[in-house]
Order: structure tokens, then sequence, then C-alpha cells
């Protein structure tokens, strides 16, 4: 085991370049099950998650190469078996729910082990499930795992039963390989969910409306391979960034961040008080997104006179609102924080008043934060959700004096090098190992 020991009250300067996106990276891994054939993937997130989906892949048959650092090539010409998965892996992270809709037109019958990753409530996965029996995927849930049988694909009518990105997803790589065609309505528009559909239609896919809340998906019997396409980077991550300039009083420089995934992000920010120039507009590597390099400077912040929520996009991204805590807790006044998608995560920031936030809970999903605040060093353990968990790391950035932060599996999960790279731009992160 090992943990973190930070030393706080840095001042971080200089440039950032921002990493690829885990989540668009997860989906297209497993989307590669779909091409039997080789698929090459360029700017994979060298992270703990991408890591369990390739042992996934791996011990279902598919052929892996690492060619370099972000760089692996899939083969998936052998036929699959799901009878040696790694459960293990699977256990470990929900990214594995993905094999779903990806393995729907490659095996008929299969169990796939319950998946892990962030502990956040109930998450249900219907919407997956009553999507996917539209296309003619069944799956009955045992208790440590599902009980899948694939019927003859064909396309369907689809009203997603909720508007989410995993099963969106599912859905899109059902609908693939089905015949005729499937019109999936309230769909996900989400980074992760276009770049997959872009990976798709590089592979030969027909798809229409990619970057809207419908999506027409005309069946094709097969997929092509894929010599080359380049993971988007992640917003999520960038905004991680974002937020450590602001949380520390920085200076400072992130490149390569995903604009139109930012813009609502950055709109609350400037409403707040944060100065910061856009330097430099071009496109992502695979040419389908708007990318720009964000200088942030120190500034006062003022609470925002409305609450803040996360909107499945263009809202407020889930992912970022955790974000927002660590950030509002620097501003002068109170903010309203509405975490309405998971029973968990609000109580989960408490844990910053370990480190000196003003935080009071009002239900499982609403928490005022009232600043602005000193954060203090001390010890803690990362809870068991990813951003929770990497506020916690940027709060004792920030306190002066040394902090621990343990059980730091959480983070690995979806930065790629973070302490190293936080180091670089001022920051004092130790990993200790016992």
């Amino acid at each position: 085991m090992s943990y973190l020991l930070i030393q706080g009250n840095k001042k971080l300067h200089g440039e950032i370049k921002n990493q690829t996106a885990k989540n668009s990276a997860v989906a297209i891994l497993c989307a590669t099950t779909m091409i039997r054939g080789k698929s090459r993937l360029s700017d994979v997130p060298e992270i703990e998650e991408v890591y369990r989906i390739v042992e996934l892949l791996k011990s279902i048959g598919v052929k892996v190469k690492k060619i370099s650092a972000g760089k692996y090539e899939f083969d998936s010409r052998t036929n699959l078996s799901l009878s040696k998965i790694d459960k293990n892996a699977s256990e470990k992270t929900r990214s594995s729910l993905l094999l779903l809709g990806a393995l729907a037109g490659r095996v008929k019958k299969y169990k796939l082990y319950k998946s892990g990753g962030c502990k956040l409530g109930e998450r249900t996965i219907r919407p997956h499930l009553y999507a996917l029996e539209k296309i003619g995927v069944f799956a009955k849930s045992k208790e440590h795992f599902y009980e899948v049988e694939n019927h003859n694909l064909k396309g369907a009518d689809i009203v997603m039963y909720e508007s989410g990105d995993t099963a969106t997803e599912n859905a899109i790589m059902a609908a693939v390989l089905a015949k005729g065609k499937t019109t999936i309505k309230m769909a996900s528009a989400n980074y992760m969910v276009q770049d997959l559909c872009y990976f798709l239609t590089k592979a030969g896919a027909k798809i229409k409306g990619i970057g809207t809340t419908t999506l027409e998906i005309t069946g094709v019997k097969k997929l092509k391979e894929v010599k080359d396409y380049s993971i988007m980077p992640d917003p999520i991550v960038a905004m991680t960034y974002l937020a450590a300039a602001i949380i520390t009083d920085s200076h400072l420089t992130i490149k390569n961040c995903p604009l139109d995934f930012l813009e609502l992000e950055l709109c609350k920010l400037e409403r707040a008080g944060q100065k910061y120039f856009i330097r430099r507009k071009y496109f992502s590597k695979n040419g389908k997104f708007h990318i720009a390099d964000i200088e942030m400077i120190p500034s006062k912040l003022t609470a925002l006179p409305d609450k803040v929520e996360c909107r499945p996009f263009p809202g407020l991204n889930i992912d970022n609102l955790p974000l927002f805590v660590a950030i509002l807790a620097k501003a002068r006044g109170r903010t309203l924080i509405h975490d309405w998608p998971y029973e968990n995560r609000a109580v989960s920031y408490l844990e910053l008043q370990k480190i000196g936030a003003k935080l009071t809970l009002l239900d499982p999903h609403r928490v005022w934060v009232e600043g602005p605040v000193k954060f203090t060093a001390n010890e803690a353990v990362c809870p068991s959700i990813l951003r929770v968990a990497v506020i916690l790391l940027l709060g004792m950035m920030a306190a002066p004096g040394k902090s621990i932060l343990r059980n730091t599996y959480m983070i690995e999960r979806g930065y790629e090098n973070l302490y190293e790279t936080l180091n670089k731009v001022g920051a004092d992160i130790k990993v200790i190992r016992d």
C-alpha cells in the first residue's frame, strides 16, 4: 500500500497538457470487439481504468498489443469466449457493462460479472436493459452476474428511459450491427458518446445525428478495420487542472482542453469572478472536436447567486460538479450545490470538512458551500468516489503544512501521471510506500 504526502500552499506556474478521455477510451476499447479484425488506437490514457478493460478484453480472447505509450492494437478476429473472463477486472470497473452492447453481435449466450467503479448509491442498469431489449439483447440479473442472451438483432425505435452516457453507448453499439434502422431518442450527446460514434463511423457504421439527442443508426453486416483513431482530450481532467489553478491561487495554462464541453463551466467561473484567457483554438487529433489552451489568472471569487447543478450535456457535466464544491469554498458567500443524480455523492462532500471546508448538508443531494475558507492540512482517506477523492487532493495542495491522503487508487483510475504532472508545475506531492 502507498499514500500521498502533500506539502501544501505551493503556487503552480507554467503549462499543463491535458490528457485524453477516460470515458471515451473505455467505450472505444470495448467497441473494438465489434470488429472482426484489427483496430489501432492512439492517445489511449495510461490509467488504471483502461488497464482493467485491457485485462477484460485479453481474458475473452482479444489479442492486445501495446505498440508504444498510449498506442495499442486490438485484434478481435478469433472467436470470443466469456467463460474465461477476468472476474477481478470486471468487478473493479463499471465500464465492463459496455460489453453488453459491444458483444451483442458476437456472442449468443454468456455471463457477465457485476461491475464496480465509484460507490455512488444505487446505480440502476434498467436504462441499459430497456434499450437493449428493444434490439434483441436480454440480460437477467443474478446475485453476482448477468445472464445474457442475444437474439437476432433488429432495429427498433428507442426512447431512453434515462439519458445516461453508458446506457446510450450500449444501445448504439447493439444497433450498429442490428438488421434495419434504429432511432434512439433522449440519447446522451455527451463527449464520450460522440467520440464512440466517430470511431464507429470510421469503422463503417452508419450513424446520423451525432452530437444531438436523437440518433438514427442503419445497421451494417460487419465493420471494417480501423488503422488509427485518436482518443479525444478529457474535459473532466481539464476541469480538474483549471480547478487546481483556482484553488491554489495560481497562474497556470492548461493546454488541450475540449472547449465544447467546458463552455458552461467557464461561464459560471466567469460569473463568480474568475479571470482567464483562451490563448489558442485548434482541432483535436481526430479532427472532430474544438480544442483550446486556457490561461488561468489568480482571482477573488464571489459565491454564485443561483444554485449549481449538473445536467446531461449540454448542461454542466455531472463529473465536474464536485470540483465546484472545492472551487466555491474559495468564494466569498454561500452557494447551494444540488447533486441530484446520485444518493451518496453529496454526503461524501463532507469529507472536505477535514481540511477546513464549511459545508452544510441539507439532504442527500444538496449542500451549502460557504467561503472563503483557508484549507488546513490534515490526514484523510479517499472516499470511493473518483472526483471527490480528487477535490480532497486539491484542497490539501492549497493548505499550509503537510497532509496525508490514503486509498488513492480511486484517483489513479481516472488520471494519468497526475502527481508527476502537478509536481512539474510547482506542487509537492510524494508517493510514500508503506
